[in-house]
């Protein structure tokens, strides 16, 4: 069932778990993120990126994610957001359109900045009972990105997140503590910086961006700290294109576009499955 991610994040924190965040990019993505929930009993974010938007479009994904949530995943709460909105006017269109809650990603932009654009989408949002995701320090990489290293990884400033809390209020806070977008070897979490993060802003629920690439002991830790959603793309990406890939080239001559796609629901599904199982959600629909 489609609820407000409130729902989910407020029994979360009264848990003590973390609630997977999973990135979709076409309506095999959504099935089998529904499916895991349903199987799993577990809540689920089903967030959209800006790139699936325009793919997809605003309207088609939100009526997708929907119906799948009313109709597969009848018995456990799905809630859906975007992720790293950019702008105002794609926020501002996902608001519109019917999500709890949305991303606002100024995090390149020096501080003030960064607040400034916020705080004008947190006015909009608030108005219309929907959640809004605040981000500091910029987190590097990219989703679906599989290499050795990556530069530049950057740690978000404890006092620039006390900073922006307090001036934007926020709904959940999203901070640079060592992860990247994608899965590298140089990526992992500081849990001196996370611990004194969700200490000074622990009325408002830490998001973990970058799960893919961390190991399960840390995420569980991490958890243990106060992080309560734990954002999952690339892992996601690779279980989907991997299973595509291979069923292709073992059916060279099929021409239903169906039969190749289909394995991909239940690649993506036990992913899913998985990381729910890890961040403590299982059995808490």
């Amino acid at each position: 069932m489609l609820v407000h991610i409130k729902d989910i994040v407020k029994k979360a924190e009264k848990g003590k778990y973390a609630v997977g965040a999973f990135n979709v990019h076409n309506i095999e993505s959504v099935l089998g993120i529904a499916q895991a929930a349903v199987r799993a009993h577990s809540p689920a974010i089903i967030q959209v990126s800006e790139s699936t938007i325009e793919y997809m479009g605003v309207k088609p994904i939100t009526h997708i994610v929907s119906t799948a949530a009313k109709n597969i995943a009848a018995k456990v709460p799905i809630a859906l957001h975007l992720d790293h909105g950019k702008s105002f006017h794609s926020v501002s269109e996902c608001i519109n359109a019917g999500f709890s809650s949305v991303h606002i990603d100024a995090s390149e932009f020096p501080l003030d900045e960064n607040i400034s654009l916020t705080k004008n989408v947190v006015s909009v949002a608030h108005a219309k009972n929907v959640w809004v995701q605040g981000e500091v320090g910029a987190i590097v990489g990219g989703h679906g990105q599989v290499s050795g290293f990556v530069k530049g990884i950057q740690l978000a400033k404890l006092e620039d997140v006390i900073e922006f809390v307090r001036a934007t209020h926020v709904d959940t806070i999203a901070a640079a503590v060592g992860t990247a977008h994608g899965v590298f070897k140089n990526e992992d979490i500081r849990f001196a910086l996370l611990k004194k993060i969700v200490e000074k802003t622990k009325k408002t629920p830490f998001v973990l961006h970058g799960g893919s690439g961390i190991d399960d002991l840390k995420i569980k830790r991490a958890i243990r700290e106060g992080v309560r959603i734990i954002n999952i793309g690339t892992d996601i990406k690779v279980a989907f294109s991997k299973t595509l890939i291979r069923n292709c080239i073992k059916n060279k001559k099929e021409t239903d576009p169906r039969h190749l796609l289909k394995p991909t629901i239940k690649a993506v599904e036990n992913v899913v499955y998985k990381k729910m199982r890890v961040f403590g959600s299982a059995g808490k629909a």
